[in-house]
């Protein structure tokens, strides 16, 4: 019975980390018009890294010191912001932004796939199976079929878009291996040794202290780092353990449906009946793959 709210909780957090992540493609936007993509990605994972470093030391904790930690946070860090947020910052300079929901949204197939197909730590069901079919047909019919006309004019955007999205995927699988560590620990970890990777790369590539960059991209650069980033990776590990690798990637999904709500509310956009007619299909994946079954029940209690 007390397995209820905690199950609602995680699919709160699931909610707010889709919105984080989805409106870090805006920030994003607006960052490159004057921030190249490898300093953009390169500050925001410094920023974020540091902010959850001093979040950490304000708890009285400190990060993990042993060398084999490290190297699965460099791993992840390769896998989950290194050269994901840099592939779609790069891609999103010419990539239109429907086309890339779409794209960017296959990431739960890729992790289903993976995890069907190699690790097969997650049993694979018809329900997940029915969940991946219903999300991908709600970004469609959100989206619109139109957006697919689009297919193969910036192959080199949509490939490096696709590519992101599975290293999305890996990043949920890997992650499973720091059960039993503070969410903070691998977040914090893995966004310094991005910044680790991608500073050094920035200066030699962009020559940042020659850039002149507008107030609006410095300020979706804060947004994106301490928002999108810092706290999205809390929020990220922890629904990992709780939710599942394929679990926790279906918030892919829900990024395109919060995009529709914040166009009505702020922009005055009218979804079309096919939007809501996908907007039910994707809540339908979603809960499909999120939601446990009779015999999981048991053993989701156990994490702590």
């Amino acid at each position: 019975m007390a397995e209820h709210p905690d199950r609602t909780r995680e699919l709160a957090l699931l909610l707010v980390l889709s919105t984080l992540w989805g409106a870090s493609y805006t920030f994003i936007k607006i960052g490159v018009e004057t921030i190249p993509p490898v300093t953009l990605i390169a500050a925001r994972t410094l920023i974020a890294g540091l902010v959850l470093a001093a979040v950490i030391r304000g708890r009285g904790l400190r990060l993990p010191r042993d060398r084999a930690t490290w190297v699965r946070f460099l791993i992840q860090a390769c896998l989950n912001s290194a050269v994901p947020f840099t592939l779609i910052a790069w891609a999103e300079q010419t990539a239109d932004a429907g086309l890339a929901a779409i794209l960017n949204a296959t990431t739960p197939v890729f992790a289903f796939l993976m995890t069907a197909a190699i690790t097969r730590h997650e049993p694979v069901t018809t329900r997940k199976m029915f969940g991946v079919a219903a999300g991908l047909a709600g970004i469609c019919l959100i989206v619109g079929f139109q957006a697919l006309a689009g297919l193969g004019k910036e192959v080199a955007s949509q490939l490096a878009i696709v590519a992101a999205s599975v290293c999305y995927a890996g990043a949920a699988i890997f992650g499973k291996s720091f059960k039993g560590l503070d969410p903070m620990m691998p977040a914090a970890g893995s966004l310094l040794c991005g910044a680790a990777i991608l500073v050094p790369l920035s200066l030699v590539v962009d020559r940042p202290w020659t850039l002149a960059p507008a107030a609006s991209s410095l300020l979706a650069l804060a947004a994106l780092s301490v928002f999108s980033t810092a706290l999205a990776f809390v929020i990220y590990f922890r629904l990992v353990q709780t939710l599942g690798s394929v679990g926790t990637t279906a918030q892919a999904y829900l990024r395109v449906p919060i995009g529709v709500a914040i166009g009505c509310a702020f922009l005055g956009e009218q979804p079309t009946p096919t939007a809501w007619i996908g907007l039910g299909c994707v809540v339908a994946g979603v809960a499909a793959m999120t939601l446990p079954g009779r015999k999981a029940a048991r053993p989701a209690a156990n994490p702590s």
